[in-house]
C-alpha cells in the first residue's frame, strides 16, 4: 500500500510532466505559471486544471480522482505556449490518459463557403455518433484564392446554414489540425473515434490518424468513414461544391450561388455570404487558382513548369490542416514535413501554398514584401495571443461544445 508522502509524489510529478510539455512552470504553491508569469493552471487530483473557465462534462463524478482535470482543458494554448510542444515531434508512447468515454465522431474540413453538399457531410456525422458525442472543426486555412472566409467568420455562417447542428460546430484556436482533434478527444477521455470525411479523402485521413495513434495519441480504434461520393458535374446538391461557389461568387452570379446554399437558408444570409466571399477574393484569379478541379490541366501545367508548390516551398494541406516544407515532389503530389517531423502526403489540388506556419493569418498579411507584411512580422513574439470574439463563449462539457 502506498503511503500519503509516495502518493503525493507520483502526482505532482504526474502534473510536471504535463506542464514540462506545455511549457508551464510551478509557482511553489500548487499553480503553474505560463512564460508571462500568469497563473493558468492548478494541480488537482494530480493533474492540470486550467483557469479558463471550462466545465466538468454533466454526470462526471468530481469525487472521482482526475476527474476534473479532464475536463477542464484550455480554451486556447497560454501564452507564450509552444505549439510544437502540442503538435511536437513524436517522442515514443505519450503517457495514457484514463478513457472514461466511449465514442467521439469528428468532422474536419474547409467549408470555403460552406454549401448544400456539406449539409449531407454533417448529417452523415451526425448519423455515425449514433447518440454519442460529434464535433465539426472548421479549418483555420485562409487566403484570397482557395479560402476566402477566415474560421470564425465560416463558424457564424454555418451556424445559421446549418442549424441542426449548430451546437456541434466549433471554433478552437488551438485545433488548427485533424491531428489537433485527435489529441483533444485523446485528453478528453474518448476511448475510440470516427472520422467521417468524402470518399476522395478517405484514404488520406486513414494513412494520417492511425500513423500517430500511441504517439500523438491512443485510442483503441480509429475508424475512418466515407461520407459518399460527389460528382461535382452532377446536379443538384449532389453536385455542389466550395469551388463551384467560389467561381460563381468571382463571376458576380448570385442566382447560381445561393442555389448551391442549403435549402431553407435565409435570403439575407445567402446575400450576406456571396458579398462576403466575393469580397474577400482575390479579383484577377484563373479558374485554377479558385477552384483546381475545374481546370486541372492549367493547375498541373504551373505545377510541371516549377511555377508552384517546389522543393523547399512551405505549403498546407487544405484537407488536415498540416503545414510543412516541400521535399518531394511527385506526378500529381507532394511530401512535405512539418516543423515538428510530421510527415504528409497532399494531392497538388489540395495544397496551397503560404507563408507563415500560423494558420489563420489574413491574406493581406501575407504579402512577402508588403506593408502589412512587415508590421506582422514585427509584432511577432512568442507571447502573441489571439483575441476572438467567439472564444470568449466557447466552453466544453461533456455533453459537447458551445460557441
Amino acid at each position: 500500500m502506498k503511503n500519503f508522502s509516495q502518493f503525493i509524489s507520483e502526482s505532482v510529478t504526474q502534473a510536471a510532466r504535463q506542464a514540462k510539455r506545455l511549457g508551464l512552470k510551478g509557482d511553489g504553491h500548487g499553480g503553474w505559471v505560463d512564460p508571462n508569469g500568469k497563473v493558468v493552471a492548478r494541480t488537482v487530483d494530480g493533474k492540470l486544471v486550467f483557469s479558463s473557465g471550462r466545465r466538468p462534462s454533466t454526470g462526471t463524478d468530481p469525487d472521482k480522482p482526475g476527474a476534473a482535470a479532464r475536463q477542464a482543458v484550455p480554451e486556447e494554448p497560454p501564452a507564450g505556449f509552444d505549439q510544437g510542444a502540442q503538435q511536437g515531434q513524436p517522442e515514443g508512447e505519450q503517457e495514457p490518459v484514463e478513457k472514461t468515454r466511449g465514442s467521439v465522431t469528428l468532422g474536419f474540413g474547409r467549408f470555403n463557403p460552406p454549401t448544400a453538399g456539406h449539409q449531407k457531410l454533417l448529417d452523415k456525422i451526425k448519423d455515425t455518433a449514433s447518440g454519442e458525442q460529434y464535433y465539426v472543426y472548421p479549418s483555420h486555412s485562409q487566403d484570397a484564392k482557395k479560402n476566402p472566409l477566415d474560421s470564425e467568420t465560416k463558424v457564424q455562417f454555418m451556424k445559421q446554414l446549418f442549424p441542426d447542428h449548430a451546437n456541434n460546430i466549433v471554433f478552437d484556436a488551438s485545433i488548427k489540425t485533424i491531428l489537433d482533434a485527435l489529441k483533444q478527444a485523446d485528453l478528453e477521455g474518448y476511448g475510440s473515434v470516427n472520422i467521417v470525411v468524402g470518399s476522395d479523402r478517405q484514404k488520406e485521413f486513414e494513412n494520417l490518424a492511425n500513423k500517430y495513434n500511441g504517439q500523438l495519441y491512443n485510442f483503441d480504434a480509429i475508424n475512418v468513414i466515407s461520407a459518399g461520393e460527389r460528382d461535382p458535374d452532377a446536379e443538384g446538391v449532389e453536385g455542389m461544391s466550395a469551388s463551384k461557389l467560389r467561381k460563381l461568387a468571382l463571376d458576380g452570379d448570385f442566382e447560381a450561388f445561393k442555389k448551391g446554399l442549403p435549402k431553407g437558408t435565409k435570403p439575407q444570409v445567402a446575400q450576406q455570404l456571396f458579398n462576403t466571399v466575393q469580397k474577400s477574393m482575390a479579383v484577377k484569379s484563373e479558374t485554377w487558382e479558385i477552384a483546381p478541379k475545374f481546370d486541372w490541366k492549367g493547375l498541373r501545367e504551373h505545377y510541371i513548369s516549377g511555377e508552384i508548390f517546389n522543393v523547399g516551398a512551405l505549403v498546407e494541406s487544405l484537407n488536415t490542416g498540416l503545414i510543412g516544407r516541400v521535399i518531394r515532389k511527385g506526378a500529381n503530389h507532394v511530401i512535405a514535413v512539418t516543423k515538428e517531423g510530421l510527415m504528409f502526403k497532399s494531392w497538388i489540388r489540395d495544397i496551397t501554398e503560404t507563408f507563415t506556419d500560423k494558420a489563420g493569418v489574413p491574406a493581406s498579411q501575407r504579402g512577402v514584401g508588403t506593408d502589412s507584411y512587415r508590421r506582422y512580422v514585427e509584432k511577432l513574439t512568442p507571447n502573441d495571443k489571439v483575441k476572438s470574439l467567439l472564444n470568449k463563449n466557447i466552453y466544453r462539457t461533456g455533453s459537447g461544445r458551445n460557441v
